[in-house]
């Protein structure tokens, strides 16, 4: 489990939100069958680029999409500008597989972008390093030295774009830098020009340089030493809207994984492949409205909190904030529980939403019984217990244990 970390000012906003949108869309959403469509099915660029003539997304109101994070808990949103197919939801003088110069004949980036201001919510780009499109990003440097070198002026072009069109960003969050190194992608040069122009930005790892955070992609797993993290993880098993792909995680099971991420100290970054025409999937939608109502009652549980080491047991986890210990249970099992570990002593206790009082019972080895607990859980998903300690709350930790 990682310790506290000092946090710098300009990345605190970032490690209090906790919970964000992910947003992958592009003309891929038309075949529906995921965002990697291009590459699995060895789709030629020339039979690949009509799509873009198609892409005229009428319900796109990017004003619903920061609602419907705002209205799910979630901070902060990052929207794929470009995927690994190289189409851009953005105007680029570099490029014309653009949304402004196809179909959809408007800058869906900066309606997005201005969509977030207007909302006060922190908005972030996601940019993919690589584009299928080009023979050089699969020669690599060492095979044509000069188309590599030309690719990356390309790459770099788009990334100021980015950077400068389009106001204040909070994140950039990379992707596709594999197989090559940050020496071909000439990193510390790309992100010494993305802290010029955006000087609080906030930025990933895969440029294949260390940066602001890591990012384990569909799974939960605190870094190991003082590294900020951010788990991105899909609702159903694709990024991109695939019509086919119905298998939706349970809303139960999204509230858990926030709650796994804030306790290991990291963010949890959830994933929408909106539709061809810029809806959501009801699916979605619906697990979006759960995770709201869910965050409503028991948000304080996670926005904020620092990693915490304290056993919730077999039952649950445990999150930490200054003298409060919020106690996640994902098994309810009747009228007591037991967290099996805590030093601190606890001067109060109650069930987080209803404030009902919860009976302490604290045994000197470290045991913390809790009692007058309802029978049944008190919210579908998880239920929170509130304990409120004398002092920072400390693991009880001994070595026959461990």
């Amino acid at each position: 489990m990682p310790e506290v970390l000092e946090i710098p000012e300009r990345l605190k906003w970032w490690t209090d939100a906790t919970f964000g949108m992910f947003i992958h869309w592009g003309v891929y959403a038309i075949p529906a069958r995921g965002e990697w469509v291009m590459h699995q099915e060895r789709i030629p660029t020339d039979e690949y680029r009509p799509l873009c003539d198609e892409f005229d997304p009428q319900n796109y109101h990017p004003d619903h999409w920061v609602a419907m994070a705002q209205d799910a808990g979630m901070k902060y949103m990052v929207l794929t500008s470009r995927h690994h197919d190289g189409y851009c939801l953005f105007d680029s003088k570099v490029s014309d597989f653009t949304a402004p110069k196809t179909a959809a004949k408007r800058d869906l980036l900066g309606e997005y972008v201005e969509a977030c201001n207007k909302a006060n919510m922190r908005c972030g780009f996601y940019f993919s390093l690589l584009d299928w499109r080009y023979p050089a990003y699969w020669d690599g440097p060492d095979k044509d030295p000069d188309a590599w070198e030309e690719y990356v002026d390309y790459v770099h072009g788009q990334v100021r774009e980015l950077c400068t069109n389009y106001g204040t960003l909070d994140v950039l969050w990379y992707d596709g830098g594999w197989p090559h190194d940050a020496k071909a992608w000439r990193s510390e040069k790309l992100n010494a020009m993305v802290r010029e122009l955006q000087p609080g930005i906030i930025i990933n790892n895969r440029a294949q340089t260390p940066e602001d955070f890591d990012t384990p992609e569909q799974h939960i797993t605190a870094s190991d030493g003082p590294r900020l993290w951010e788990s991105c993880m899909t609702m159903n098993d694709h990024w991109g809207y695939s019509q086919g792909d119905i298998n939706y995680k349970t809303a139960t099971t999204l509230i858990q994984n926030v709650v796994a991420c804030a306790v290991g100290g990291g963010n949890y970054l959830l994933n929408i492949g909106p539709k061809p025409d810029g809806s959501f999937p009801g699916e979605s939608v619906a697990r979006l409205h759960e995770l709201g109502r869910w965050m409503d009652v028991y948000g304080e549980s996670v926005y904020g909190t620092d990693p915490s080491k304290i056993s919730g047991g077999i039952i649950g986890r445990t999150t930490v904030k200054g003298n409060m210990l919020y106690f996640h249970v994902f098994t309810w099992t009747g009228t007591t529980a037991c967290l099996p570990a805590l030093a601190t002593p606890v001067k109060a206790a109650c069930l987080l939403g209803t404030g009902a009082k919860v009976s302490v019972d604290q045994r000197g080895d470290g045991r913390v019984f809790l009692g007058d607990l309802p029978a049944t859980a008190p919210d579908p998903h998880v239920s929170v217990i509130a304990l409120e300690c004398d002092g920072r709350p400390a693991w009880e930790g001994e070595t026959r244990w461990e």
